[in-house]
């Protein structure tokens, strides 16, 4: 068997197109309207093949291990040797008719303590950067791929409304949607806090489980350019 062949399960890109080019072309197309991705890129087919990673498994990684991160791990449980009390035997072994006992603290018992106690433990796993900025290229790619990446200009709002978002949102066909900006920005961010399932969203806080539960995401093109100089660094 030759090891320097590549397995079969693996697809390789045939046309070398960095995650900085797509995010120049979404750069170029600066208009007050919504930029639809799909459809305005002629090269957008090359674009999605050369952004997906070889592993298509990175994406199910990082999800996995960005919500493990989020659990507490302090969840602690008695075993039987730390339940008070069992010390006696509840009866003689022998001659009561009933099933032998050692003590009312066992497993078995109401009260007793907890077989394979658990004990505080840390659920943290270990991404690699380069498997990190893969995966979440890869990410971006599939929301061109299914028409789920919105391209804007930018979105400000004259002041913290929450009318005046939902009126931008109509405009774009939206009700739902995750809103990525370059920087924090307070009248969005109030504006929307009370609109059901829209978030807004700074490049610097941008989560897997975020850009992925979500039906749709709009970028401003200063978002998208400051992702592409965090995620630019996948294919070094």
């Amino acid at each position: 068997m030759n090891d320097s062949a590549p397995s079969a399960g693996l697809r390789r890109p045939a046309v070398a197109i960095r995650f900085a080019e797509f995010v120049a072309l979404a750069a170029a197309l600066q208009s007050t309207q919504a930029l639809a991705i799909d459809g305005m890129l002629p090269a957008l087919p090359a674009i999605v093949q050369a952004l997906g990673v070889s592993n298509p498994n990175h994406g199910q990684w990082i999800v996995t291990a960005y919500m493990a991160g989020g659990r507490a791990g302090t969840k602690r449980q008695k075993s039987r040797a730390e339940v008070r009390g069992g010390g006696k035997k509840p009866w003689s072994q022998k001659g009561t008719g009933q099933a032998r006992a050692g003590s009312i603290r066992s497993p078995l018992w109401v009260g007793g303590g907890r077989a394979f106690a658990a004990r505080p433990r840390d659920f943290t796993q270990k991404v690699n950067r380069k498997m990190y900025r893969a995966a979440m290229q890869s990410m971006v790619s599939e929301l061109v791929r299914q028409d789920r990446l919105v391209a804007v200009e930018s979105l400000e709002l004259s002041a913290p409304r929450t009318k005046l978002l939902i009126g931008k949102l109509a405009e774009l066909g939206l009700t739902r949607a995750l809103i990525l900006v370059e920087a924090f920005e307070e009248k969005l961010f109030l504006a929307a806090r009370n609109i059901p399932h829209v978030e807004v969203m700074p490049v610097a806080s941008l989560d897997p489980v975020s850009l992925i539960k979500h039906d749709k995401v709009i970028a401003t093109v200063g978002a998208l350019k400051l992702l592409e100089q965090r995620l630019g660094g996948a294919h070094e």
